[in-house]
């Protein structure tokens, strides 16, 4: 919560020593307000399970690298068919420079099936060796760019359903899981895409990429768990973002006879939701485009004893539109921002998206579920009831 404010505090500061930067940033910085406000102690922390259910319960598992590594072994098993192309990351982009240079791979579907799946694995192969592209080098990132453009061009053509009642056809629904992104994680958060929308001119671009880059280094100290977007036949987009922080670090700091400079396994934990609508757009090219219409962010599952039930209650939902309907009703120059999305690659696992800036986001689905995470089933108690049963199972052997 801390680096929120100094990541709004910052932008605050910048809008008043160029005052004609208000109107565009005005909707963003209040909504980083309010949320750094509901967030102040439960802003860091959640790593769940997540189950395909239609309603899933949470509970402490490492969800992410456990799907991860399962799609890659059953990408890996699918992709067994002998193929000119390596499996080696190197030796895949080479092959890819090649084909983008000679023939085009899509005339033969066989081989196309399998390119992908190659080209693919190599992707999941640096996404699990960054942490989702967390920590990918330079020459990483150049690597999977041109991997995703391989992919991009041999995207599947996909029939659109047209029966009238849906608004997103049924391959692009169910719950997606963030695998690899090329910017930081919480930029596909329909709140920090609204953000970058306020921006008008490639100066405040920058600035604002800048701020996103201070805004995570501020929040260094934070693991992020599960970036999951679930995204409904009717039009509804969610993003849940779960992350933790230690709720006791460095005793050693505070009681200086210990030598023992770590924490207690304590964490806080909790998810940021944020919801929007997403209107598909009509476009010449085979891309879908969403536009986005930001609605409602909710701090969900936190395991903070007291504050929990007033996170829980509605009144502390951040209303976008409450604030854009303000703001438009007394600012002549403020229009609602509305980012876009594209989808420019999916099949039956993998989806990819990007934004406005061309930052790449890899999906993986892993449900065709359309219901939100059920974060009810978090203990408010710090963690300290695992921990204790942990302790039991493993030290004590107490039982009943």
């Amino acid at each position: 919560a801390i680096s929120s404010a100094m990541f709004l505090l910052i932008i605050i500061l910048y809008n008043k020593l160029q005052p004609t930067s208000y109107s565009t940033m005005a909707s963003f910085r209040i909504a980083a307000a309010l949320l750094a406000i509901t967030a102040v102690p439960t802003s860091y922390g959640f790593t769940s399970s997540h189950a395909p259910a239609a309603t899933r319960s949470v509970r402490p598992l490492y969800a992410t690298e456990a799907f991860q590594r399962s799609l890659l072994e059953a990408q890996l098993a699918n992709g067994a068919t002998p193929s000119p192309i390596a499996d080696d990351v190197d030796d895949v982009v080479a092959a890819v420079n090649d084909n983008a240079v000679t023939e085009p791979i899509v005339s033969t579907p066989s081989i196309s099936v399998v390119d992908n799946t190659r080209t693919l694995n190599a992707i999941l192969r640096i996404a699990a060796s960054t942490d989702r592209g967390q920590y990918a080098k330079p020459s990483q990132k150049d690597q999977v760019s041109q991997l995703v453009t391989s992919l991009e061009s041999n995207a599947p053509k996909h029939e659109v359903d047209d029966d009238g009642t849906t608004v997103i056809p049924s391959y692009l629904s169910g719950t997606w899981e963030l695998l690899y992104s090329n910017t930081q994680l919480f930029r596909s958060s329909p709140f920090f895409l609204a953000g970058r929308s306020t921006c008008q001119t490639p100066d405040e671009a920058a600035q604002y990429a800048w701020f996103c880059e201070m805004h995570r280094a501020a929040l260094a100290i934070s693991t992020i768990g599960v970036v999951r977007q679930v995204v409904t036949s009717n039009g509804k987009l969610v993003n849940e973002f779960e992350v933790k922080v230690g709720a006791i670090p460095f005793l050693s700091d505070f009681l200086s006879p210990l030598k023992y400079s770590g924490g207690l396994p304590l964490t806080i934990d909790g998810a940021i939701v944020s919801t929007a609508d997403a209107t598909p757009r009509t476009t010449t090219s085979s891309e879908s485009e969403w536009e986005l219409f930001m609605d409602t962010v909710e701090i969900k599952g936190s395991n903070v004893p007291f504050l929990r039930k007033i996170l829980d209650s509605d009144n502390v939902a951040l209303k976008s539109r409450d604030l854009s309907k303000v703001l438009e009703d007394n600012v002549e120059s403020y229009e609602v921002p509305k980012p876009v999305l594209r989808t420019t690659y999916v099949d039956e696992s993998m989806r990819i998206v990007r934004d406005e800036d061309d930052n790449v986001f890899v999906y993986g689905k892993v449900s065709e579920s359309e219901e939100p995470t059920d974060y009810s089933g978090v203990l408010p108690d710090l963690g300290v009831a695992s921990l204790l049963e942990g302790f039991n199972d493993a030290v004590a052997k107490i039982y009943l």
